[in-house]
């Protein structure tokens, strides 16, 4: 029976990512699902407290930083309220338009397009959509990186402590 639980944990961990060019797939929901199917399916599945913790904490940091980049970087370069609906939008429904690069694409060019509408002048426009696309670039870096370091300290301490 554990084989197929460590099957299940696999899946959830492999679905993480791909919630990392799928926006659709709840990154973090997933591993957290993982998470729980060792906990409470694995035969001995003990994870400490110091990793429940940390987890917790890496979760929150992963869902601020997303949200932060964003707002960061299309305000940095002056964009509006809108424009940041319009890159969150298009990040979700460029996932399925030509994935995985539709989650590039659909997103600059919603934000393009809401920014020149507002009247604003295409330069300024073109700066402020490609902020939405390094804020998603770096939002999905951080997200990369917090998620491996979950899953590296939960495999240490599966298999070492």
């Amino acid at each position: 029976m554990d084989i197929i639980w460590w099957i299940l944990i696999a899946v959830c961990f492999i679905l993480g990512y791909a919630g990392l060019i799928f926006p659709i797939v709840p990154s973090v929901l997933v591993l957290w699902i993982g998470f729980f199917i060792y906990q409470f399916g694995v035969t001995d599945g003990s994870l400490s407290w110091l990793f429940w913790t940390a987890a917790v904490i890496l979760t929150v940091v992963l869902i601020v930083a997303d949200l932060l980049a964003s707002r960061y970087f299309v305000k940095k370069y002056g964009g509006s309220a809108w424009g940041e609906r319009a890159a969150m939008v298009g990040v979700i429904v460029g996932s399925f338009v030509i994935p995985p690069f539709g989650i590039i694409v659909v997103p600059f060019v919603l934000v393009l397009i809401i920014e020149l509408y507002l009247q604003r002048d295409f330069e300024r426009a073109v700066k402020i959509a490609f902020a939405s696309f390094l804020a998603f670039l770096s939002g999905t870096v951080a997200k990369a990186i917090i998620q491996t370091v979950l899953i590296i300290w939960f495999f240490l301490e599966a298999f070492l402590f």
